[in-house]
């Protein structure tokens, strides 16, 4: 994550491409500017520049795994799951609910069409009770039409309620199976996606506060479409499935 190794970052899938020819011109503006920095005195090895704070997040599934690997600070008396940084939620039972509610770890609710404003607000008041500010994080996986359709009738539901939560897009959770059994996903579908995200904030008057995406540094085709106009024929040239 050294930012003085920019030119030296994993790009050899993308040597003479479009993509490369731009990332090289941004490169060299970085470059520029520390030694702009470094002319002035700024110290560009510290730490502020060759390091960055990795958090890590996975489903709340396992309850077991996750019980046994909470512990109490001992600075704070608070307890935590040291699984990871940030659980996430997805149709979760008495039990996932209990558990979660006597963590402090930041929590996300992974929502689909299904959710009425109702029960959001139910799941709100049970994750979050004391509505604190940055603790719950909403993860909407919808297509762009039903977006469109319902993402505004469950913003308009916790703002009449006063309720802070941090909304977040998953455009890349709807996958489809090509005729020769490889999953994939479709990148203008994605696109629409955010764009309806986007535009349902906007129109709401709230904040679009994030987009998990699943993404990897590794010269692979999971995506059809796109500036590389992969194709359910061309998918298979670098498919790859990770091990389990």
């Amino acid at each position: 994550a050294d930012i003085n190794r920019l030119h030296g970052w994993n790009l050899d899938f993308v040597e003479q491409t479009e993509e490369d020819s731009r990332y090289r011109v941004f490169a060299e503006k970085v470059d520029e500017s520390l030694l702009f920095l470094r002319a002035a005195g700024v110290d560009t090895h510290a730490p502020t520049f060759s390091q960055v704070n990795f958090y890590t997040a996975h489903d709340c599934k396992l309850l077991p795994l996750e019980e046994a690997l909470t512990r109490e600070d001992s600075t704070t008396g608070r307890t935590y799951d040291c699984s990871a940084h940030m659980l996430y939620l997805r149709q979760p039972t008495a039990r996932h609910l209990e558990f979660i509610r006597g963590i402090g770890n930041p929590l996300g609710l992974r929502i689909t069409d299904d959710i009425t404003p109702e029960q959001l607000l139910e799941y709100i008041n049970l994750i979050n009770p004391l509505d604190t500010p940055g603790k719950l994080s909403v993860v909407v996986r919808m297509d762009a039409d039903t977006m469109r359709a319902k993402l505004g009738d469950l913003i308009r539901a916790t703002q009449r309620e006063s309720k802070h939560v941090l909304w977040i897009a998953d455009p890349t959770y709807s996958m489809r199976e090509t005729e020769s059994g490889l999953k994939t996903r479709d990148f203008d579908s994605i696109r629409s996606e955010l764009r309806a995200f986007f535009d349902v904030h906007e129109e709401m008057g709230s904040h679009p506060g994030g987009v998990h995406l699943s993404m990897t540094g590794a010269d692979v085709s999971e995506c059809v479409g796109g500036e590389c106009d992969v194709d359910d024929s061309t998918l298979e040239d670098k498919y790859s499935v990770a091990p389990g």
